[in-house]
């Protein structure tokens, strides 16, 4: 109990939010409420702390609750060694910092049998301590004594004595947070490239940073992971740098003056000792730390950006339930083509050959304009891969011909992105969904399935997959997984959840669900038909009274009975709803329907210790517009019709494209010729951009113009200053 206090007090101060919120926050997620369910039904608790900061305190309690974890441990060692003092246990209690604990522990810390170990074993303590002293006049002659056994002379006795001396001096905190400070301040990543492997041309990817140093503290996150990529991949060698010389003169000067002038011996004995244990001992230990710092900063950077190109993508714009035709194109193997109903379930598949080498395009067109007229297809979904322009501009022609039975056809036509779509006809959902199809079809499926409902189908692909982080496999992928699970489960439930047609994949992430009752309310589905009420739930098996307060309310039933069910109004706040409804003297549905009816009512006169007013608000904002999507409108995009390949580009060429991916140093763009351009954030706007996010998003349709092309890497370099 007296730890919650504590991680309240710090995460409060930390966090910069009032203790009360944080200490009701950490009750919250104790007592197993979703981090969803806390930002959307529990304000008066919070005080109305968004997604964000619940996030944040659930992150950092973690933290915390590792870090007493490692305390209990450090504290249990020391005391088996009988040398935890009473001043030192305060001293382990008090700390929170990481870094600090362990510089605490480290004269404690079990280690391998060192150089210093060895001497100790010698008897040599003894003389360490004469000579940091600096009392002995004579220290040669003070060694003799020590000559014995394994120590065959004066020299030994006193390269013992040193490396007491090093290794004393490595493990204490002034010297480890003075080396620390000068490597805070002024180390400088140097990378050089691995003779033998520059010229090849696996290690071109690289050259940037063949022969590259610059300041630690302003080595952005992707340039970081970029050579540590390029290192593990044997092509850099990396290395952190300080001026060592001065690193060193400062730890001489923590050597305390001698007594007398008769010093002077052991005091240079002494600054060989500091200068050894510098060298091999504490620079090598604090550079290992800083360089798993940095990587660890860069990580939590390039996870951040991934989290919200992640978050962006899965709220992309919707079709909705349309009849949907969704095609796979290729050349050789032709295009695979799917035939989708409202709902996404597959009602026919075939390969068309529109494009050399078999190139049988009239028969295709005939086909394609067939499948539209026989499964009233209202909009084609294609994937923008290969042959994805070819085959985009092969359907406008089937379009513009006159349909079978001579009416126009009105169909829609958008190009999708397909990255992960291979990755989800291969996986088990996919097997399960379809045990009679192959990857191909599957794969059409997909994309078409995308264009409907983006969230409800990408939810089923890994996330590493979709195609939208940067160097997402040289990351701390257990901090990845946490990240992009906690973005999938915040859209899901922002979004809210049809009932009777999500899949168990995409009920998985509900609030309070999860794998086991997602595939029970699959099951009671269907054993007992579509659910009418939300009350319903409750017979679902194992579906328990928390798991239903936390769930209820994110899921949706279109056409029930009460309204409510289709809404994001709670079914423990209905009472509400039904009193104002009843002091209205209309139904609940009435009130629903009529503002005026709504403009009429006084909140404050249905605030109770329960209810409060955030509660009352995001009411009759439901009220308003009853289980509204907060995604955008789909919209259709059109490249320059005139541009193919990226041998067609010249600098100067303003074009249409749509931003695919998102990093730090910029957007990636698709312009139709196959190889995205990048924008860097320099060209991005014309004022500074510090965050690529603030001024463009996924899929967002934007002009760019050329600056620049490099055939030979395949690199296409935009620019959107003074484009619209």
């Amino acid at each position: 109990m007296e730890h919650i206090k504590i991680f309240t007090q710090l995460i409060a101060s930390e966090l910069h939010l009032s203790e009360h919120a944080v200490s009701n926050t950490l009750k919250l997620l104790d007592e197993g409420c979703t981090i969803p369910f806390i930002s959307r039904y529990r304000k008066e608790r919070t005080g109305g702390l968004d997604e964000v900061q619940i996030t944040a305190i659930s992150d950092r309690a973690e933290h915390l609750a590792e870090i007493q974890k490692r305390k209990e441990t450090i504290q249990k060692t020391i005391g088996e060694q009988d040398k935890l003092t009473p001043e030192l246990q305060k001293r382990i209690q008090d700390c929170w910092e990481l870094t600090t604990l362990e510089d605490i522990y480290l004269p404690y810390k079990p280690k391998r049998r060192t150089r210093a170990q060895v001497a100790r074993e010698q008897g040599l303590e003894p003389l360490a301590r004469l000579l940091l002293m600096q009392r002995e006049q004579k220290p040669m002659q003070a060694a003799q004594r020590y000559v014995q056994g394994d120590v065959k002379d004066v020299a030994t006795a006193l390269k013992g004595a040193q490396d007491i001396i090093a290794e004393q001096m490595s493990e204490d905190e002034r010297s480890r947070n003075l080396v620390r400070s000068a490597f805070r301040r002024e180390a400088f990543i140097v990378s050089k490239a691995v003779k033998g492997k520059k010229d090849t041309d696996e290690a071109q990817k690289y050259s940037d940073y063949f022969d590259w140093e610059e300041p630690l503290k302003r080595c952005s996150s992707h340039r970081l992971l970029a050579m540590r990529r390029g290192e593990s991949e044997g092509f850099l060698r990396i290395s952190l740098t300080i001026d060592d010389d001065e690193a060193v003169r400062r730890l001489k000067r923590t050597i305390p003056p001698a007594p007398f002038p008769g010093g002077g011996t052991c005091r240079k004995l002494l600054e060989e000792a500091v200068e050894d244990g510098y060298k091999r001992l504490l620079l090598p230990s604090i550079e290992t730390e800083f360089a798993n710092l940095s990587k660890e900063r860069a990580d939590e950077e390039a996870i951040r950006v991934f989290a919200e190109n992640l978050r962006q993508l899965l709220l992309s714009a919707p079709l909705g339930q349309k009849r949907v035709m969704g095609i796979d194109p290729g050349f050789r193997t032709g295009c695979k083509v799917v035939c989708l109903d409202a709902q996404g379930n597959l009602l026919h598949h075939e390969a068309i050959f529109p494009h050399p080498p078999v190139n049988h395009r009239m028969q295709a067109s005939i086909h394609v304009q067939q499948m539209i007229q026989d499964y009233r297809i209202e909009a084609i979904a294609i994937g923008n891969g290969t042959a994805s322009r070819e085959t985009k501009d092969f359907v406008e022609d089937c379009l513009k011909l006159p349909s079978p039975s001579g009416e126009g056809t009105g169909v829609r036509l958008f190009v999708v992105s397909e990255d992960g779509a291979s990755v989800y006809s291969a996986s088990k959902v996919a097997r399960e969904e379809f045990p009679d199809e192959d990857v191909t079809v599957r794969g059409a499926v997909s994309i078409g399935r995308r264009l409907m409902d983006p969230l409800a189908e990408l939810v089923k692909i890994d996330p590493k997959s979709i195609g939208v982080g940067q160097y997402q496999h040289d990351v701390d992928q257990g901090k990845l997984k946490h990240s992009l699970d906690q973005v999938v489960e915040s859209c899901v439930n922002l979004v809210g959840v049809n009932l009777n047609t999500a899949s168990q994949h995409l009920l998985t992430y509900v609030s309070g669900l999860g794998p086991v009752l997602a595939q029970n309310i699959v099951n009671y589905r269907k054993e007992n038909g579509a659910f009418t009420s939300r009350a319903q739930l409750k017979k679902v098996p194992r579906l328990g009274p928390a798991a239903y307060q936390q769930c209820a309310g994110f899921l949706r039933i279109p056409d029930a009975k009460n309204p409510l069910d289709n809404s994001a109004v709670h079914p423990e706040s209905y009472h509400v709803v039904e009193q104002m409804a009843k002091d209205r003297q209309c139904s609940v549905g009435d009130l629903i329907r009529n503002q005026e009816t709504r403009a009429q009512i006084n909140l404050q006169q249905y605030v109770t210790d329960e209810v409060g007013l955030p509660t009352l608000t995001d009411i009759m904002k439901e009220l308003e517009k009853p289980g509204r999507d907060p995604r955008e409108q789909i919209e259709a995009f059109e490249f320059d019709p005139t541009v193919q390949a990226i041998e067609d580009l010249h600098e100067g060429m303003e074009l249409p494209g749509i931003v695919t991916n998102i990093a730090n140093f910029g957007a990636f763009v698709d312009i139709g010729v196959h190889h995205d351009g990048l924008v860097h954030v320099s060209q991005l706007a014309n004022h500074y951009v510090s965050d690529p996010t603030q001024v463009v998003h996924l899929h967002q349709h934007v002009r760019v113009k050329v600056i620049g092309v490099d055939l030979r890497r395949q690199r296409i370099s935009l620019s959107m200053k003074g484009l619209k």
